[in-house]
């Protein structure tokens, strides 16, 4: 039999390293600045065009490399930063696998120049998927200019994949501010299409976190700093009160590396445990400093994995660092009761905020066209048709009467004398004919208010509540990206939002729905929603923006309704298009027959 196994040659095997290394141009911006950052810059300025697609540029102050380091850099596994294996466990570099500069040549065209402070002339060398096309002697400062071209120009299937401009500028700009959070002392400059973005000038650390995650930090922040055997702590926390209902800006460092640990994470939650709510998340950026020799950074390409020796230790050292500088700003609770005194007022304000709010002092809320009054007519007539299909008997004591959009309220003498009932502030009881209702009173609020979203996204007719005082809000600029592309579908909604200056935004107005609603807030939601449902978005990103805004601003569950509002918020379920399920697929109602009644006293 033939042999089958063949050694790959080298350029396609070039290409499945850099599948791991290379997913996206953050991937690049990452590599080519931790690059920097070994190379010792001081100033590390970041170009790039069309989200990276186009161009990413490196331009950094470092040591430069010599004509033959600048030609070996390119190679599979030539790196400086080991020479023997106990070298991996001793990594103070943020690179060292040697793979990076020959993944990225091997999906894009590449352009370095490289000059250190002793040579009279440096080096330029042209790269395309790997192969050396000129190298010349070339005039340039001292430190290393990197271009990256066309990535996956060779790959069309890879750039296929890649997202929108928006979504991977996103990305980008994250790993920019987690090497800039790293490091506060170095200069930072990044550009998008010849737009500045970031200009960090070496600061402190709390300095630059205000620089780069927005001036809303200015205040909330609290110093911690905790050295033991074995793990150093310091950084910064969020405090409890400036907690939000979104995930926040979270970022750990270990020896200054970037890394993403659930379990770590789970302390921090556990130390806030009893100063914030469940659905709260709170910011931080902390620092751990470890022996080398203790960690295991060799797991993933990406290196955001890093594997401890005493993961059980450095959860405890740092779930009781983060207690004290919270005891120490005299942050903790005294009493419990005091705890559950803070629940309540918060259910109470939330409660307040719902966009249900405003129909309380607008009970006589009338239909926008006829088509509600059909929608109405029809699903409770399906509602009565399927109980009757159930072999239950139908009394004459109800007739619909599709007049107006609350026709099967009216007083009239044949409707059903009975008032709907709220169980445990969550739930509607309403008898109908041959049995009765139960209504989820948050869910259906949710398809009431999602099917009223989009129709004025289709119509652009959403009625604006203008604000007296208009709000100033500023966003992190990863999150100003996003609300820049938001912004037209989420003033369609009803706000009027405009941008003003760097990363700040002027509220002048909010839909009429959300009047007593905490307009940062949703749209804080909005941004978060956007951020976890990217491929959801990408496909519709109307449907998903109302299905944020309905999710948020729907009544919730302990909100108090009277008869009145129970009987509207019914009424105008059954006006909906889709009236037995939220946006979000969550049962609106359950139906009970008589005999399912019956037949529960009577089993045996």
């Amino acid at each position: 039999m033939q042999d089958i196994i063949r050694l790959l040659p080298e350029h396609i095997a070039n290409q499945i390293a850099a599948g791991e290394v290379v997913q996206r141009p953050a991937s690049v911006v990452k590599e080519l600045m931790e690059n920097s950052i070994d190379a010792q810059a001081n100033k590390i300025q970041l170009f790039v065009k069309d989200a990276g697609k186009t161009l990413v540029q490196i331009i950094d102050d470092g040591i430069g490399m010599s004509e033959i380091d600048a030609r070996m850099c390119f190679e599979r596994h030539a790196t400086s930063k080991i020479l023997q294996v106990n070298d991996l466990y001793a990594i103070r570099t943020m690179g060292f696998r040697g793979e990076a500069l020959a993944s990225i040549a091997a999906v894009s065209q590449v352009e370095l120049r490289t000059a250190r402070e002793s040579d009279i002339i440096g080096t330029c060398i042209y790269i395309e998927a790997n192969s050396v096309t000129s190298q010349e002697p070339v005039a340039t400062p001292k430190g290393t200019q990197l271009s990256v071209k066309n990535l996956f120009f060779n790959v069309p299937a890879r750039r296929g994949f890649l997202k929108s401009n928006i979504v991977e500028m996103r990305h980008i700009v994250e790993e920019f501010v987690r090497i800039a959070l790293a490091y506060p002392d170095k200069y930072f400059i990044l550009y998008h299409n010849d737009i500045e973005l970031y200009h960090l000038r070496p600061s402190t650390l709390r300095k630059r976190i205000v620089a780069v995650l927005g001036t809303m930090y200015n205040e909330t922040l609290i110093n911690l700093e905790e050295n033991t055997p074995s793990v150093d702590i310091k950084g910064l926390i969020a405090k409890p009160e400036s907690c939000k209902k979104v995930r926040g800006d979270q970022y750990f460092f270990v020896n200054n590396r970037f890394i993403k640990s659930p379990y770590l994470h789970h302390a921090v939650n556990m130390a806030y445990s009893e100063l914030i709510q469940k659905e709260q998340f709170p910011s931080y950026v902390l620092f751990l400093a470890i022996d080398p020799s203790r960690i295991d950074v060799n797991v993933h390409p990406t290196k955001h994995e890093i594997k401890f020796e005493e993961e059980r230790t450095i959860y405890t050292f740092l779930n009781s660092a983060i207690r004290k500088a919270l005891g120490q700003f005299s942050l903790m609770p005294t009493l419990e009761f005091d705890q559950e005194t803070a629940i309540t007022q918060f259910f109470q304000q939330d409660a307040s905020n719902s966009s249900f709010a405003q129909s309380n002092n607008n009970i006589h809320y009338t239909s926008r066209d006829s088509m509600r009054n059909v929608n109405n007519q029809k699903n409770w007539e399906t509602l009565i048709e399927d109980t009757k299909r159930q072999g239950q008997t139908i009394p004459a004591t109800h007739k619909i009467v599709p007049s107006t959009l609350h026709s099967v309220w009216q007083d009239d003498e044949e409707r059903i004398e009975t008032d709907p009932y709220q169980l445990h502030q969550r739930y509607i009881v309403s008898a109908i004919r041959g049995g009765f209702i139960l209504v989820d009173q948050e869910a259906a609020h949710q398809r009431i208010l999602y099917e009223r979203f989009i129709d004025r996204m289709h119509k652009t007719d959403g009625i604006i509540q203008q604000q007296l005082f208009p709000k100033t809000i500023a966003f992190s600029s990863s999150d100003a990206i996003i609300l820049r592309d938001l912004l037209d579908m989420i003033n369609a909604l009803g706000f009027d939002i405009k941008e003003f200056g760097k990363d700040t935004f002027i509220v002048h107005g909010i839909p009429a729905d959300l009047e007593y609603a905490d307009e940062q807030s949703i749209i804080e939601k909005l941004i978060e929603q956007y951020k976890h449902n990217e491929p959801e978005l990408k496909l519709d990103k109307r449907a998903n923006i109302a299905k944020s805004m309905a999710l948020h601003a729907s009544i919730k569950g302990g909100k108090k309704l009277n008869s009145i509002e129970m009987r509207q918020l019914m009424d105008e379920l059954f006006a909906c298009h889709s009236p037995l399920t939220s946006p979000y697929g969550r049962k609106t109602f359950i139906r009970f027959s008589e005999q399912q009644l019956h037949d529960l006293f009577t089993m045996t």
